[in-house]
């Protein structure tokens, strides 16, 4: 297997997609979004960054975040949201000995998916597929329904109409 290696670049903007380990029929993050957003705003605290934009499904999510200028480290603060949220939940989920000897709990997949926005095009593009993504996997009929998302703060900085996308169909660059 290839070593990846992730980029490095301070002051970067990235899109990241994360997921349940267990996705089918899994509410977790949307029945627990209020532990989800505290461990968020912790972690902004102690190490801050910017959320361009952000969606929650029932078991999976997109963020877009922006590093301070001197600063790279995306995976530290995507480990600690995932950590402190898996800490406040009780133990039910099924763990595997290899889960259980590397003291991990069996909530989250442990890879996941991010790319470097590379210009406004790309951001666009990204910043829409988030909003377009309860959409897309049935959840609702209009971004501008869907509760856990950043869609409608960017209608009120009129980056969107309230109706953008509604029952309808976007071209859609990427699928997850």
């Amino acid at each position: 297997m290839p070593n990846y290696i992730r980029s490095k670049t301070p002051g970067a903007t990235w899109f990241f997609t994360v997921n349940l380990l267990q996705r089918q029929g899994n509410d977790l993050l949307v029945r627990h979004i209020d532990r989800l957003r505290q461990c968020v705003a912790e972690e902004k605290a102690r190490r801050p960054f910017q959320i361009l934009a952000w969606v929650v499904l029932p078991e999976h999510m997109h963020w877009l975040w922006r590093l301070p200028a001197d600063d790279a480290d995306f995976s530290t603060r995507r480990r600690r949201i995932k950590t402190a949220f898996s800490k406040g939940l009780p133990a039910t989920e099924y763990r595997s000995p290899v889960r259980l000897a590397k003291g991990e709990r069996g909530i989250w997949q442990r890879r996941f998916w991010e790319h470097q926005i590379r210009d406004q095009e790309d951001l666009a593009r990204h910043m829409d597929y988030i909003h377009f993504n309860p959409v897309k996997h049935g959840w609702c009929a209009a971004p501008a329904n869907w509760p856990h998302s950043s869609f409608l703060q960017h209608v009120e900085k009129r980056h969107y109409t309230r109706n953008w996308a509604a029952g309808g169909d976007i071209d859609m660059a990427y699928d997850d």
